[in-house]
């Protein structure tokens, strides 16, 4: 049986919790992750107490096992830039079509204060989720990578 749980600054998760996580989603990003270095980072980053930093994780497990994970941070700021941004989401290859997706979406939208950015890339089957979520294309994103 599918069980969604939350971590945020207030868990005071611990560095074997957030391993675990980085672990995942290192390993089911694919081709759209990142260094497991950097997800620690975003993870650190999501679950600080500090008033300039924040957010939450979202984990999808089944028999204790973890099988979807987002996480969200804070940006602090709004308006021109959302309050929120979606860094990372992941669901095991075997799990995808059951909804996993969807069930971790809605969750982190209705946990997340204020708007949300994501980035996707165009030939991601993820964009299709977004879409139905309500997730608009405002902008090409360019980086400037020094």
């Amino acid at each position: 049986m599918l069980k969604i749980e939350t971590l945020s600054a207030i868990d005071h998760a611990t560095y074997l919790q957030k391993k675990e996580i980085a672990d995942f989603l290192f390993t089911h990003l694919e081709q759209y992750g990142d260094p497991h270095a950097d997800i620690m980072k975003c993870l650190d980053y999501a679950l600080d107490q500090a008033v300039d930093k924040g957010g939450f994780t979202v984990m999808a497990r089944e028999n204790d096992h973890i099988v979807g994970a987002v996480i969200m941070n804070r940006t602090g700021m709004s308006g021109y830039i959302p309050e929120n941004i979606l860094v990372y989401i992941a669901v095991d290859a075997s799990q995808r079509g059951k909804g996993v997706g969807k069930k971790l979406m809605q969750t982190a939208i209705n946990m997340a204060n204020g708007n949300i950015a994501l980035h996707v890339e165009p030939d991601n089957p993820a964009k299709r989720l977004y879409e139905s979520l309500g997730f608009t294309n405002k902008y090409l994103e360019m980086r400037l990578t020094k």
